[in-house]
This record gives C-alpha cells, sequence and structure tokens, in this order.
C-alpha cells in the first residue's frame, strides 16, 4: 500500500530565511550587521524580488532583523530577543487556558533545579557576585517599587546565570517575562498597602538565608527553603490561582 503523506517542500523565501536565519544565530552575521543590499541577495539566491521579501518579512516578524525604508535603508541584524519568545509561550499557554498557579510552579521547579546545582558548585566568584546583588537589594530596600522592578527579578536571574544551564536560562527567562507582567498588574492594584509594602524586606531576607545556605554548600536544605519561599510569593499574589488564568494579553 503506498504511503499517502504529502512531505511539504520549503518555499523559496522560507529557505532564504533559514540561510540567513543561520547566519546570525551562528555569529556570522553580527547585531547592527547591514545585509547586502536587495539587488546582491537577488543574485546570490537566483530569486526575484518579491521572494526575497518575503524572507525578509519572514525574519522581520522574528524581530531578527529591522527593515528601515528610504535613501540609507536597508535589512539590519537584531539580537534574537528572549521577550519574543516569551510573547509566543505565553499567547500559547493563555490559548490553552494556563493558570498562574501552573506558571508560578514550573518556576519553582526550574529555579529549585538551578539552586541546587548552585549549591553544590558555586566557587568564590559566584559568592562575590550573589553578595554584591544583596548589597544592592538592601540600597533599594526602602522603594518596594524599585525593589521588585530593578533588583527582585535580577536576584533569580542571577540564580540561574551561576547554576550554568543555558536551556534552563532561556526557559527561565521566558517564565520571568511572563511574570514580570502579572508582578507589575498586582504592584499597581495594591500600591499603599502596608502588606504589599513589606514584602520587599521578607524577599530580602529571603534571599539573604538562600544566599547563606549556598555559601555552607547545602543544597538539601538550600532547594528546601526556596520552595517554600517561591510558593509563599505565589500565594500571597494571588487570592484564588486556581481560577486565576493567564493572561499575556491584557
Amino acid at each position: 500500500m503506498l504511503n499517502s503523506t504529502v512531505v511539504r517542500v520549503p518555499k523559496a523565501g522560507e529557505m532564504i530565511a533559514a540561510h540567513l536565519r543561520r547566519q546570525i544565530v551562528t555569529g556570522e552575521l553580527r547585531e547592527g550587521d547591514a545585509l547586502m543590499s536587495e539587488s546582491e541577495l537577488m543574485e546570490q539566491f537566483g530569486v526575484s524580488r518579491p521572494t526575497l521579501r518575503e524572507a525578509f518579512r519572514i525574519l522581520e516578524s522574528e524581530q531578527i532583523i529591522q527593515i528601515r525604508r528610504g535613501a540609507r535603508g536597508g535589512a539590519r541584524v537584531l539580537l534574537p530577543d528572549i521577550d519574543v519568545a516569551a510573547r509566543y509561550a505565553g499567547t500559547l499557554l493563555q490559548y490553552r487556558k494556563t493558570t498562574l498557579a501552573d506558571v508560578h510552579e514550573a518556576r519553582v521547579q526550574l529555579e529549585a533545579a538551578a539552586v541546587a546545582i548552585l549549591a553544590r558548585k558555586r566557587s568564590a566568584a559566584d559568592l562575590r557576585r550573589l553578595d554584591a546583588m544583596v548589597a544592592e537589594g538592601e540600597r533599594v530596600l526602602d522603594d518596594p517599587v524599585a525593589f521588585g522592578r530593578l533588583y527582585d527579578l535580577e536576584f533569580h536571574r542571577l540564580l540561574m546565570e551561576l547554576a550554568g544551564n543555558q536551556t534552563m536560562i532561556v526557559l527561565l527567562d521566558i517564565l520571568y517575562s511572563i511574570i514580570a507582567g502579572q508582578v507589575e498588574k498586582f504592584v499597581h492594584e495594591n500600591r499603599g498597602d502596608p502588606g504589599v509594602e513589606s514584602t520587599a524586606s521578607t524577599a530580602h531576607r529571603a534571599h539573604v538565608k538562600l544566599v547563606q545556605l549556598i555559601r555552607d554548600k547545602n543544597p538539601d536544605k538550600a532547594v528546601a527553603f526556596w520552595r517554600s519561599h517561591l510558593t509563599q510569593v505565589k500565594e500571597f499574589m494571588m487570592k484564588s490561582p486556581e481560577e486565576s488564568v493567564l493572561d499575556v494579553l491584557q
């Protein structure tokens, strides 16, 4: 019996986009570099202007090139942006009716794994960076809004960076981008609430304790403590987490 599966052949524009995308992600083309002129690229790939512009539209929609119009226009390379991936991921999660609790639980699992790695392998240089970050948190402690916007998320990102797993870093950055919008909304809606104002001090004390557990190379206690802290943060921010559906389009 013949197999009726149809193999889709990529269009010429998609193939050109794939070629240019590979040059960008491998570093052959760097941020700010100008692509060759349309006429040069048409000659190189042996395609028409509409086909080349189809490739440009694909790459522009992915936000890895920017098209400038006019006499000094043309296509320039942009770095891949985590916010673009976060928007796609957030839209997909919202389509699936994903709850905020679900997103936060994924964050808990990934951060706990990162903390375990870091507590086992931390170096003196890692500790210096953590100490400097904690000191920065103390500096902005009197301003809960600045603490949340300028420091808190960076502390979490530093944990991931020092753990060193690139895949986990990307996945968590996507989650952070999604969660950041929810945190911003929560802070705005509860501005002036004494309970919210005190969360900065509570979070900072948790950061100090976690750094000490990492310094002590105690992964089990560090993971248990950090799971508990992140769970408390989730429960504080969501009154009915099982009913709070993620909304990235607000």
